[in-house]
């Protein structure tokens, strides 16, 4: 029976991990290894200067003081006790669209599933005035895992799934979205009169294109975007090649 890993960044006690884990259990053995707490914004940290702890919450349930990357090292070393057959990271609470991925910690326990050479996918809701749609969400990535689990996947890639609420039309081969982001920080007094800061949610205009995620979504598509750890810019190599650079002078 394939072994399946399931993580996430919104922390073990999620709805959305156990609506995930329990639409996945008819095709394997399920485990769940996720942060004790939530760990949105992320990205792909790994914890290095601290000790972590495993605590069980339930069978087959366990809860990692640290990120999902941390969670799915500390799955396959100290749970497993081996490589799974499948990650699934999510289901994260709010889309991860364009280059929202960098960020996401869903998507990088997906992410440091493709380094490891394991099939993984992510899977994230939409956000809707704070309402959240698992179900469909569940048998998206559901219906994605059994056809990974039967014909696998090309090496050092994953999957991300974005899922609009409601209904859907189907699955979409996409693109991430590109956008013109604006960060916004905002600036505040705390009682004492000193500034803290807020960083909040950026100004977001996206970029048309017909094969993009964000696109997909506005159309009632669940968007299917393949992501690679390689983040090697092929195109600007000529750009590096060309650049006339001299060897620095020998420090004394």
């Amino acid at each position: 029976m394939p072994r399946i890993l399931v993580t996430n960044d919104d922390g073990v006690h999620s709805q959305g991990i156990r609506a995930l884990a329990e639409a996945l259990a008819p095709l394997g053995d399920v485990t769940i290894v996720a942060p004790i707490q939530e760990a949105t914004g992320i990205g792909h940290g790994i914890t290095l200067r601290r000790p972590l702890r495993l605590e069980p919450v339930a069978p087959s349930v366990f809860a990692v003081d640290g990120t999902p990357t941390d969670c799915v090292n500390v799955a396959i070393a100290h749970v497993l006790r081996g490589r799974p057959d499948l990650i699934v990271s999510g289901i994260n609470k709010g889309w991860n669209l364009g280059d929202d991925v960098t960020y996401s910690g869903t998507v990088a326990g997906a992410l440091e599933g493709a380094l490891l050479e394991i099939p993984s996918i992510a899977v994230s809701a939409q956000n809707k005035a704070n309402q959240y749609d698992f179900p469909p969400a569940a048998a998206a990535a559901t219906a994605i895992a059994a056809v990974v689990l039967e014909r696998g996947m090309p090496k050092f890639t994953c999957l991300t799934i974005n899922v609009p609420f409601g209904p859907n039309k189907g699955f979409k081969a996409t693109v991430q979205a590109r956008r013109n982001h604006v960060t916004v920080v905002s600036e505040r007094l705390d009682p004492r009169k000193r500034p803290y800061y807020w960083i909040e949610e950026g100004l977001n205009e996206w970029q048309p294109h017909d094969r993009s995620d964000y696109q997909a979504l506005l159309d009632g598509y669940v968007s299917v975007t393949p992501l690679q750890p390689d983040m090697t810019a092929y195109d600007a190599l000529t750009y590096v090649e060309a650049l006339p650079l001299v060897a620095p002078a020998e420090v004394r």
